[in-house]
């Protein structure tokens, strides 16, 4: 008797990131000894820079919360599998775990790139850059341990397990993280206010991170049977509407951004404060072609996402 893929992908039982719970032996399996690497890796990260105050700056204080923040829920989850309190803990314990490992991996690799290029090399020899750099190669360090996580729990082809462990899920978690670092580039707003073809854009950005974050959160509340047609219906004509969104998106921002006849800016030389060295900063300039440069990334996960979710749909097997 055929069976359609939603069912053998969406509908879970058990986390296949489970570990021995409830004993001190959960931390001697190998998930459990790569979330130990996790746990010391981000506390030497901020420890280093909190011993030394190498955190100044906008920069700085987003790569101290980085560390901090996934050094505190990987602490969280190590201590709910020890206890074995997983049925206890308030989010589905199926789609938890993979959607925490893969948000930190990208928060952690992004920190790895913009730590060290817009505070590290801007600071003096010394005690205080010996540190930073030693903080970011434990980041390294930890962005790694977390990709190793999400790899080694992610679904397999027949395996059932939560949706957050599939291709699908895994892509509404880069689709919200590429969106949140729009939103960081574009927090200046004379980059978009008065035209309303770029604010129509910084509204697509927000509409699509909704909708994308909705769909994380029905998964991690286990929430995904109110909704009132089918989910992997519902999962399609999200994906559906973002790469339309995405689409208009990708032609109006660099168009009116970089195309002098729409009172855009084509070269670069043309933004003086792209002429200066400038620390903890980014000119608008560069702001302006990352976003264009993250949409283009952000459509390409949206199609891939609707391919899955449309065979999701439609496919039989």
């Amino acid at each position: 008797m055929p069976v359609t893929v939603t069912r053998t992908t969406i509908t879970t039982t058990s986390s296949s990131s489970s570990t021995v719970v409830g004993s001190p032996r959960a931390l001697t399996q190998p998930l459990g000894l790569l979330r130990l690497l996790q746990l010391v890796s981000t506390c030497i990260a901020f420890s280093l820079v909190a011993s030394v105050g190498a955190y100044t700056g906008p920069m700085g204080h987003w790569s101290m919360f980085t560390w901090c923040f996934c050094f505190a829920v990987t602490l969280v989850i190590l201590l709910v599998e020890l206890g074995g309190l997983q049925a206890h803990f308030p989010l589905s314990w199926r789609n938890f775990p993979i959607t925490y490992a893969c948000y930190a991996a990208l928060f952690c690799l992004t920190t790895s790139i913009i730590y060290p290029t817009t505070f590290v090399q801007f600071m003096a020899h010394g005690r205080s850059r010996d540190h930073a750099i030693a903080a970011t190669t434990f980041s390294c360090v930890a962005c790694v341990a977390y990709a190793t996580e999400v790899a080694w729990t992610r679904a397999r082809p027949g395996e059932i397990t939560g949706y957050m462990a599939t291709v699908p899920g895994l892509l509404k978690v880069l689709e919200t993280f590429i969106a949140c670092v729009i939103f960081v580039f574009i927090g200046n707003p004379d980059l978009y206010q008065g035209v309303p073809a770029l604010e129509c854009c910084v509204a697509v950005y927000a509409i699509c991170f909704i909708l994308a974050a909705v769909a994380i959160l029905l998964n991690l509340g286990d929430c995904t049977n109110v909704l009132p047609i089918a989910f992997p219906s519902f999962l399609s004509g999200l994906a559906l509407i973002s790469v339309l969104l995405y689409a208009v998106a990708l032609v109006l921002w660099p168009l009116y951004q970089f195309d002098q006849r729409y009172g855009g800016h084509p070269r670069r030389a043309w933004d003086v404060a792209c002429s200066y060295r400038h620390t903890h900063s980014v000119c608008n300039w560069d702001r302006r072609l990352a976003v264009a440069v993250l949409t283009g990334i952000n459509l390409l996960a949206y199609l891939a996402d609707l391919a899955h979710s449309a065979r999701l749909v439609f496919v039989k097997v």
